[in-house]
């Protein structure tokens, strides 16, 4: 299935110079969100995971349904001060800024077997920030997933430890 025609390029969003791969049309297509879900989660079969841990706001849409598929628990990687509960907090780099993270101190014990998504890799800030996480509370990261991946920002260099899924790969701005 040919997921990257169900990606929409939106120019200088979210600021100029930017160009968002917006997959909000392969979330609209029941057959590419099915197909992408079960792509996804084939890859971590055998990985034993607990839970999946996904960053608002696309990657709770697909971090849940990927934890659901795959039997595991979802654990909400959110903005500072969105979570009711006492946080663990990690900072990272975006293309066009800085912003942090937070999970609850007790969504992961040690030991737990964690799936990071997210549905893009760009510079890798947003992932390599929920593995630190993951990391800080004693988890182990057995795998990070992405639809999309922007090779070109070099991202994955932030997350070569570990196995990493993109389903389509973009070489070139």
């Amino acid at each position: 299935m040919d997921l990257a025609a169900k990606i929409r390029d939106i120019p200088d969003f979210p600021k100029k110079g930017i160009l968002f791969k917006d997959i909000t049309p392969l979330l609209q297509d029941a057959e590419s969100l099915r197909y992408a879900i079960d792509q996804m989660a084939e890859f971590g079969v055998g990985k034993k995971i607990d839970v999946v841990v996904g960053a608002e706001a696309r990657g709770f849409i697909l971090g849940a349904a990927l934890a659901y598929t795959l039997g595991a628990g979802f654990v909400p990687a959110r903005k500072p001060g969105k979570l009711p509960f006492l946080t663990v907090a990690a900072e990272y780099d975006l293309e066009y800024g800085t912003d942090s993270l937070e999970v609850h101190n007790d969504a992961i014990v040690p030991g737990t077997r964690v799936l990071v998504h997210d549905d893009l890799l760009a510079t890798g800030g947003t992932a390599r920030a929920k593995c630190d996480l993951v990391e800080k509370l004693g988890g182990e990261v057995v795998g990070v997933t992405f639809i999309v991946e922007l090779s070109f920002l070099g991202g994955r260099e932030k997350l070569k430890e570990y196995d990493i899924l993109s389903l389509i790969k973009y070489d070139g701005e």
